[in-house]
């Protein structure tokens, strides 16, 4: 570059050349100030030599926003991606591979700032001039459909989103090898949403697909990927009762993360929190103890005592206890659950909830135990920390589990495509 600039001089397109790709090293490698001071640079010239309605003016603003999107500087990163949007739209005109790029971009942002109908209008747009210019099965066209699904996914539309992950299924199946890592994905996507919709057996289908081209993509059956469909299948079997092949997938997860992690690791604890959890479902309460048990040190190990899975697991020991009827080893478990929560400092309506939620179990307790004054404190308090959490009185029960579901497993969000 300081051999360009002495040759050419500091105002010359193919030093601005030089400088583009400079910063482009720069920003990929996370270095954002150097990258934005270079970016500056290019842009000046840019609107010097070329203009400021230029073709390179904009990918360079969108470059920039690119930058502060990913500092989470969500207004500045706005602003230029919208002006970016503005000159291509005038120079390029709407049809063009550069608008829809920026409009896809500012989905993307909307999205990660939860306006999620923005995200959508966004994403729309893109796909409708992408549509118009890409050929149909184009990768661009199935990742702005996989962007609109997890839109409305997230907005709880789950049939909306099921219908756009099948639409980029459909594409992918056409446009690439039968075993490729990408239809693996999607495959894993529209099972985590039939999953999610309690149609089991669908769920189980899409996930089995998955897995056999993950298996096919891998030279040995332990691989990382293969364990984490394994999973998606427990979690299925599980919730169709069919605790036997469940145990054994996870058994056979619990193995291989084992062999490729070590046994202290959390992705460890989470196979055999599940063991635990369909152990109990199956009414073997003397072997889920030992679970939860053994769940409870791995978790200590690999994440701290303070963890908030630690705090769980504690949960689920408490409530054996209870179920059993040793009231007191219960509420030292759940004591314990409850500190973990209330230190952790987290100020989040979840953790409310999940705070509620033990002292309303305690409250149990110390009903069981005819300690009412204690039952009692426990229940307002726990009211109360309710109401703060967002939820309705009627949601809170006495002598009751059903606050903390036992039928809860670890689950592991399938990946996108």
């Amino acid at each position: 570059l300081s051999m360009r600039r002495s040759i050419l001089g500091n105002l010359h397109l193919d030093v601005a050349a030089t400088i583009y790709n400079s910063g482009q090293t720069y920003h990929q490698m996370g270095q954002y100030k150097e990258a934005m001071e270079l970016y500056q640079e290019f842009l000046f010239i840019a609107k010097l030599q070329l203009g400021c309605k230029h073709r390179d003016v904009s990918i360079m603003l969108k470059c920039m926003a690119q930058v502060y999107h990913e500092l989470k500087q969500y207004d500045k990163a706005t602003e230029l991606y919208q002006e970016a949007l503005s000159i291509g739209l005038e120079t390029l005109g709407r049809n063009h591979p550069d608008v829809a790029a920026v409009l896809n971009k500012l989905g993307n942002l909307m999205y990660e700032r939860g306006e999620l109908e923005a995200a959508i209008e966004m994403y729309e747009k893109g796909l409708e001039i992408e549509r118009e210019i890409l050929d149909p099965c184009h990768p661009n066209i199935i990742v702005t459909l996989t962007n609109i699904g997890q839109v409305q996914k997230n907005r709880g539309d789950v049939n909306k989103a099921l219908c756009l992950y099948k639409a980029a299924l459909a594409l992918q199946k056409k446009s690439l090898p039968e075993n490729h890592p990408d239809i693996a994905r999607t495959s894993s996507s529209i099972g985590l949403l039939h999953y999610q919709n309690h149609s089991y057996n669908k769920a189980l289908e899409m996930y089995q697909e998955a897995l056999m081209i993950r298996r096919a993509n891998s030279n040995t059956d332990e691989s990382l990927e293969v364990a984490t469909t394994m999973n998606s299948i427990g979690l299925v079997l599980f919730k169709m009762r069919l605790y036997s092949y469940s145990l054994e997938t996870f058994h056979s997860i619990l193995a291989i993360r084992r062999n490729l992690l070590g046994d202290v690791h959390q992705d460890v604890a989470i196979i055999l929190y599940n063991i635990a959890t369909v152990l109990l479902e199956s009414g073997d309460e003397e072997e889920a103890l030992k679970t939860f048990k053994e769940t409870l040190r791995v978790e200590r190990e690999a994440l701290g005592h303070e963890h908030p899975d630690v705090s769980m697991t504690l949960q689920h020991i408490g409530q054996i206890h209870q179920q059993r009827g040793y009231l007191d080893e219960a509420l030292q478990y759940l004591s314990e659950a409850l500190d973990i929560r209330r230190r952790s400092g987290l100020e989040r309506l979840d953790e409310d909830t999940k705070i509620a939620q033990i002292l309303n179990q305690m409250g149990n307790i110390y009903l069981q135990r005819r300690e009412t004054a204690k039952a009692m404190l426990m229940y307002t308090e726990s009211l109360r920390t309710y109401r703060r959490g967002g939820h309705p009185d009627s949601e809170l029960c006495i002598r009751g589990f059903n606050h903390y579901n036992m039928s809860v497993c670890h689950p592991e969000a399938a990946p996108v495509a």
